[in-house]
């Protein structure tokens, strides 16, 4: 196979496919390909990750996160009406256990209004246990417009409304190859050659990857990191209402275990964050040799180990332990018992880490002159996603010279 197209985007996750909506809207006379490696959209971070649709708290004010997260949630509950997805604005609690954590929490709430977050309020253990009968809080911090929903769902109904437009979308396509060829990008698939103009990398766990395959200087790179949930039982579910979180630890950028109730109506207790042996690496068990020695042959890596190593060890045994992996439960719902969960699923989150071992904190976009790198698209990604589509569109607009 050999075609042509104005513009191909890697990677048929939420990101790729509301990138492909937004192109496809401000330039409707533009050919777009998606390919995807998989047999079907959505098979990796959209497909694993616990449907919150949040409402844009922990993010810094004026961070990508922050403005794209808001706005997001809004497109993205407009886009599920429109597409008769159900959705449920089922509320969230962050809540303090600790008299060290009201600091951090107080923090939480001047950024939630900062970023704009609708209802935002400080709330009492007598309001905590009105909204939450099970949960402890010394205080507590209420989102009541934190919203729940099947971002796999949402992936479908981007897909069918990409095809009714005209886009084209490739699966079982992985790229093996890039490189240009007078004024085209020549992109070696699993399903022949394709040619594009223009490239958008939304590769999520191999973004990094695509981009150096590019030709573009990517100063990071994808670290895998596993998160693991137990569920509910189902005559233990009436502990939770809806969504309950703990004030996050500022020295490690992960939100912590928590419960969650899903659209499906289980209700899923975690995840952690462990590192993987493979970027896909959704089980202990899973090793891929050739992605793990990448890994550590990395600086970046040994860096990270030095700022992380004690809460990374903690996070491994609390992996190992479903004793451990409860009693920080507990923290948040003290009634909960270890007969009350059992194991559930896992994903795999795709964190940017850069030389001096930090986490990348913020979304990251590379620009270069004939594409455009999603390099780090974690939570709130999926809530993000068709605001982060208009910001590329916007951005394509200008690297590749495009008119509607």
């Amino acid at each position: 196979m050999s075609d042509k197209y104005d513009i191909a985007i890697i990677g048929g996750g939420i990101v790729g496919l509301a990138t492909a909506l937004a192109l496809s809207e401000r330039f409707p006379n533009r050919r777009l390909v998606i390919l995807e490696k998989e047999p079907h959209v959505g098979s990796h971070q959209t497909g694993h990750n616990s449907g919150v649709i949040h409402s844009g708290i922990y993010y810094r004010p004026g961070s990508y996160k922050a403005k794209l997260c808001v706005e997001g949630a809004r497109l993205m509950t407009s886009f599920c009406d429109a597409n008769s997805i159900p959705y449920e604005r089922c509320g969230k609690v962050i809540v303090a256990t600790h008299e060290r954590e009201l600091p951090r929490l107080d923090a939480l709430y001047e950024r939630g209004v900062a970023n704009g977050v609708p209802g935002l309020e400080m709330i009492g253990p007598e309001r905590l246990k009105e909204i939450e009968p099970h949960a402890y809080a010394l205080r507590a911090l209420h989102s009541p417009h934190t919203g729940i929903v099947d971002f796999s769902a949402v992936a479908r109904a981007m897909q069918a409304n990409l095809l009714q437009r005209g886009a084209e979308i490739l699966t079982s396509a992985r790229v093996s190859r890039i490189h240009r060829v007078d004024q085209a990008l020549r992109l070696q698939t699993g399903r022949g050659e394709v040619q594009a103009r223009h490239l958008v990398n939304c590769g999520g766990l191999y973004s990094d990857t695509i981009a150096r395959m590019g030709g573009a200087r990517a100063s990071v790179r994808i670290i895998p990191f596993r998160g693991e949930y137990y569920m509910l039982r189902p005559e233990r579910r009436h502990l939770v209402r809806g969504l309950i979180y703990p004030v996050p630890d500022p020295e490690f950028p992960f939100l912590g275990v928590h419960f969650t109730k899903t659209i499906h109506g289980d209700i899923e207790a975690g995840p952690n964050a462990v590192l993987a042996f493979a970027r896909e690496g959704y089980r202990m068990s899973r090793i891929n040799l050739r992605e793990l020695i990448g890994t550590l042959g990395y600086q970046g890596f040994w860096a990270m180990v030095g700022r992380y190593w004690k809460t990374g060890s903690y996070e491994f045994y609390r992996s190992l332990s479903k004793k451990a992996f409860v009693r920080a439960l507990r923290r948040l719902v003290p009634d909960l018992k270890d007969d009350d969960v059992i194991r559930g699923g896992a994903g795999v989150r795709a964190q940017a880490v850069s030389l001096d071992g930090s986490l990348l904190d913020d979304f990251s976009i590379l620009q270069t002159e004939h594409a455009i790198h999603v390099l780090n698209a974690p939570s709130p990604a999926a809530t993000a996603s068709l605001a982060i589509g208009h910001h590329i569109a916007a951005l394509a607009a200008d690297s590749f010279s495009l008119e509607a």
